[in-house]
């Protein structure tokens, strides 16, 4: 049989830990990629495995949290009184089409 070959010591784990759930950034994940000699993706992981780990969020390049087209197609339906299906191929439309009429409804 073989030894099992471990990556992360249970005291390198802890430090780990600690240190992102104080700071949850992606610059505490980089800082100790570099101290253990590890790759960002292997320390992700490992944050993954122990629960700790915190997806960064999506955000446009307006720095906005992203709407899909149907969010403003039933927004639309909301504010003529219409529904959904009527107005279903408006998500056809583009999506600054979309939000120039919600916001004139609105």
């Amino acid at each position: 049989m073989t030894e099992k070959t471990v990556n992360y010591t249970a005291e390198m784990t802890a430090e780990l830990v600690e240190a992102y759930k104080a700071e949850p950034t992606e610059v505490t994940v980089k800082a100790f990629a570099e101290k253990f000699g590890k790759t960002v993706k292997s320390v992700v992981a490992k944050l993954s495995r122990e629960g700790v780990y915190v997806k960064k969020e999506y955000v446009t390049k307006k720095g906005e949290k992203p709407v899909a087209k149907a969010a403003l197609v039933a927004r639309l339906a909301e504010l003529t009184g219409e529904t959904e299906e009527n107005l279903g191929s408006l998500e056809k439309a583009t999506k600054r089409a979309l939000e120039v009429l919600v916001n004139a409804l609105a």
